[in-house]
């Protein structure tokens, strides 16, 4: 089968539900073909599960072509960079087997941190909020704290830690009494940060480089294969998704320019990656939430626990109206179906197609969160297959039902399935074209 991407592609890779829909499983698929792949936005709030040679690793912060002898990964300037975290994370993947990561990693001078302080004020935040029943579940991670330092113009970046450590003091300094006197019960031990700091600039130091300057030159050249992960998932996009129960950044396709600087007419592809159902972690509705023994029978089969949080994950049937919308923003080439082996078992299938209120059939995607939770949901039933579907590798070799489930999914959406999984490995996946 010919190569999914040609020389001078640029192609990227979005989630389109709530997250969690097997991003990382699609990009080390990828991987083999790819010079070049980036992550753009999120920080190690994003969990990502890759098996590979039979290994299975949990990336955060790296990119998942990590594991890629013949592949550059970028973590670009719109990535909030908490840097103990990623080499804890190496770490981590190195006792599992990961190996040469420092000849295959570059990070943007440009990219914003994260600090212990903001971790202290995401759990405060998320506190008060708790208290009044208005927690959003974010995972505690410090994202949208250092994302708001960075629009107030007060946070620091790579380069000021690897640059003039003099300099880099006085502004952690400010920033340390900022949220001091806006968070008066928190305490940001400075002296014990700064000293972590100036330890993990010198191993910073060997990996940073002007990645808009590297990623311009690998577009211009036309010969390179450039693959860019999106985190999380457009329906958390903060302008586009189920606002305030969204992450801090864009992660739709505009995230992929401003979080590495390539011209949106140099993108050649947008794939969006569907779970074969809904899954949410956190707070915030989705319409088509199960809660009852479906939603319990989906989340024991997918072993849906959040890689990053380690909490359960909600879950529910298809709903084809976020897809249609992602699909309105995005504007996917193609998608793959993911996990739907999951669904082997059950005697009927549902998916979601509209969203009704007052009897009428509501356009695109509810922007008012109070009336998201009025909606009725139209449905459509079909039969499921009942046998297993983990070892098929072949379209052809799917049951009959799971076929008109996936061309469903095809025909509703108006794009093209290229690929479906059918287990956790990067082998248990059908390639259609």
């Amino acid at each position: 089968m010919v190569p999914v991407l040609n020389p001078g592609d640029v192609c990227v890779v979005l989630g389109t539900q709530w997250g969690d829909e097997g991003k990382g499983k699609l990009v080390d698929t990828l991987a083999s073909e790819c010079d070049i792949i980036a992550r753009c936005a999120g920080g190690d709030n994003a969990g990502h599960t890759v098996v590979f040679d039979g290994v299975t690793y949990d990336f955060h912060l790296l990119p998942s072509g990590i594991c890629h002898n013949s592949c550059l990964n970028i973590i670009g300037n719109g990535v909030v960079l908490n840097v103990e975290s990623l080499f804890a994370e190496i770490e981590s993947n190195e006792h599992k087997g990961l190996t040469g990561w420092e000849s295959r990693l570059i990070i943007s001078d440009r990219a914003h941190l994260v600090f212990s302080m903001h971790r202290v004020v995401d759990s405060h935040q998320e506190a008060e909020k708790r208290i009044s029943g208005a927690d959003i579940g974010t995972t505690g991670k410090g994202i949208g704290p250092s994302y708001s330092s960075k629009l107030s113009r007060q946070n620091l970046r790579v380069c000021d830690l690897i640059g003039d450590f003099d300099y880099f003091e006085r502004r952690f300094r400010a920033l340390a009494q900022h949220y001091t006197r806006a968070y008066p019960g928190i305490h940001v031990d400075v002296e014990e940060e700064l000293q972590l700091c100036k330890k993990l600039s010198s191993k910073l130091r060997p990996l940073v480089r002007d990645t808009i300057v590297l990623l311009n030159n690998a577009v211009l050249s036309n010969t390179q294969k450039i693959l860019i992960e999106g985190a999380n998932a457009h329906m958390l996009d903060v302008d586009f998704g189920t606002y305030p129960f969204v992450t801090s950044s864009n992660c739709s396709v505009g995230g992929a320019c401003t979080g590495l600087g390539i011209p949106p007419t140099k993108i050649s592809k947008v794939i969006g990656v569907v779970k074969s159902y809904t899954t949410r972690v956190g707070g915030g509705k989705f319409p088509t939430e199960q809660v009852n023994v479906i939603g319990e029978k989906l989340q024991q089969i997918g072993r849906e626990v959040g890689v990053t949080t380690g909490r359960t994950r909600r879950c529910g049937w298809l709903d084809l109206v976020v897809l249609k919308y992602a699909h309105m923003v995005n504007d996917f080439s193609s998608i793959m179906l993911t996990k739907l082996d999951v669904l082997d078992t059950f005697e009927t299938i549902k998916i979601g197609v509209s969203y009704k209120l007052h009897g009428n059939v509501i356009e695109g995607f509810p922007s008012d969160i109070n009336l998201l939770s009025k909606v009725d949901v139209e449905y459509i039933e079909m039969a499921g297959w009942q046998e297993s579907i983990s070892n098929c590798r072949k379209f052809e070799e799917l049951p009959e039902n799971a076929k008109l489930y996936v061309k469903k999914v095809e025909d509703l959406l108006s794009v093209p399935v290229q690929w479906i999984g059918v287990g956790p490995s990067r082998e248990a996946t059908i390639r259609l074209f």
